[in-house]
């Protein structure tokens, strides 16, 4: 018998990964729990945030706790950079999701004073101005992903990346036109628990973490032109990596 929350949820989690318990199904509720497995309602509450946490369920106010029906976007970091993409007109989002519906939404394009963290990454000095491109995406409806990109005004201000609109290829096309083509990326990943502000932007349920990603892009000079700040809904995403030793 299930002695504490993770193992209920272990034992649901099966339930769910085998198919047995399908997308949009209702999952039992907190006192069905309680008698199945002799907890405290507590423990039962815990079991289901744990499934929520993970991204495996949603829960539904005044209804209960459901089979999230919304399948992981696979973000292959290799494939979404490689110029072969967005070189062509592409956008680097195409290699994430394919043909599933993409929006990006609460889009704010506006020059600013760099913060001194994007200062130091981008090689500025402090409060230089940089072209902010902050913006909202989601997936099938959902939100999924955060995104605030900095770039050097004095590089980029003429350019279509100062407008909503970027044009085919999207921000690295417009750079490779500049003559600042990005030829290497680096990422710095950290899961943590989101603020309430972050949380309400990215619709997220109690307990669930996002993944945070920080990318510098760099010239075949290693000269900084980019840096990109993303919020990632951890329940939203499988993180794959090619690597060749």
């Amino acid at each position: 018998m299930a002695e504490n929350a993770r193992d209920i949820a272990d034992v649901l989690r099966k339930r769910i990964r085998s198919g047995e318990l399908a997308p949009g199904v209702r999952l039992p509720g907190e006192p069905a729990l309680v008698k199945s497995y002799g907890v405290a309602k507590e423990t039962a509450r815990r079991a289901l945030m744990l499934l929520v946490s993970e991204g495996l369920a949603v829960r539904r106010k005044g209804s209960g706790t459901y089979v999230r029906e919304f399948q992981p976007i696979r973000r292959v970091a290799n494939r979404r950079l490689a110029q072969e993409g967005w070189g062509t007109g592409r956008s680097i989002w195409s290699s994430d999701v394919g043909e599933r519906p993409m929006q990006v939404t609460d889009l704010r394009v506006y020059e600013a004073p760099a913060p001194s963290d994007v200062a130091r990454a981008l090689d500025l000095a402090e409060g230089t101005p940089v072209i902010v491109r902050d913006r909202l995406f989601t997936v099938e409806g959902e939100p999924v992903q955060a995104a605030v990109s900095y770039l050097p005004a004095e590089l980029v201000r003429q350019s279509a990346i100062a407008q909503e609109d970027t044009g085919p290829g999207g921000t690295y096309a417009r750079l490779a036109e500049l003559g600042a083509k990005p030829v290497r990326f680096i990422e710095e990943l950290r899961s943590r628990m989101p603020s309430q502000e972050e949380s309400e932007r990215l619709r997220l349920a109690d307990g669930t973490p996002v993944v945070e990603i920080y990318r510098t892009a760099l010239t075949d000079q290693d000269r900084p032109v980019e840096v990109n700040r993303m919020l990632l809904d951890a329940g939203a995403y499988v993180m794959e990596y090619h690597i060749t030793g």
